[in-house]
């Protein structure tokens, strides 16, 4: 970056204070929080994230230093604008796998369907075996047995998102994951392995001096 595109000395102070400002409102609110989920609480989160980011980036594009913080989720979460006290909220949950081991997944739809039917089982290949085995087993099972399965799991999350009403049973089945705001998600917790990639990077220690 040229010394003409370098913010200014004035700019990076400001940009101190926001986090100053921030910090205030963020520790007001939860101080003054009316639950678990309380929505101000939220979006003070979020506005502290973004206004530790901002100094974070002018800091070190003005003085070449970084904050010995950060605030996840900042500019990828949409902050929350639904209702403070939501009375209806699906529950949205993505999970990704890899298929792994095709044999040994297929292996335990056949003892599965020697199970189910008395019989050696002729579970097919891995689209019916799949089949199978979701149609025996609760989805959070496969997660925690997943290796079991010829599984290898991939990111996932889960989105707790506020309705405006109770839908009419069967309205939403054949798209259920096509009406989901970003803004009327209250929480999200997501899984991805590249989160303890950037763990790794931040908890590795410079060599000492021999």
């Amino acid at each position: 970056m040229s010394d003409a595109a370098q913010p200014t000395a004035a700019e990076v102070r400001a940009a101190a204070e926001a986090v100053k400002a921030a910090l205030d409102r963020h520790l007001a609110a939860v101080e003054g929080r009316s639950g678990d989920d309380d929505p101000a609480v939220y979006a003070a989160f979020n506005e502290l994230a973004a206004a530790a980011e901002e100094y974070d980036e002018l800091l070190y594009d003005r003085y070449d230093e970084v904050t010995p913080f950060e605030i996840p989720a900042g500019e990828e979460h949409v902050p929350y604008s639904g209702p403070a006290e939501p009375s209806v909220f699906s529950v949205l949950i993505r999970r990704d796998y890899v298929v792994a081991e095709p044999q040994r997944l297929i292996a335990q739809a056949d003892r599965v369907a020697a199970l189910d039917h008395d019989e050696p089982g002729d579970a097919g290949g891995t689209a019916h075996a799949l089949g199978v085995l979701f149609g025996e087993y609760e989805p959070d099972e496969i997660a925690s047995r997943n290796k079991e399965f010829g599984l290898s799991e991939g990111d996932s999350t889960l989105w707790i998102a506020i309705g405006e009403e109770a839908p009419e049973p069967g309205d939403w089945l054949n798209t259920p994951f096509d009406h989901a705001d970003p803004g009327s998600v209250l929480h999200r917790f997501d899984v991805s392995s590249v989160f303890d990639d950037e763990f790794e990077d931040d908890e590795e220690l410079e060599p000492l001096d021999s």
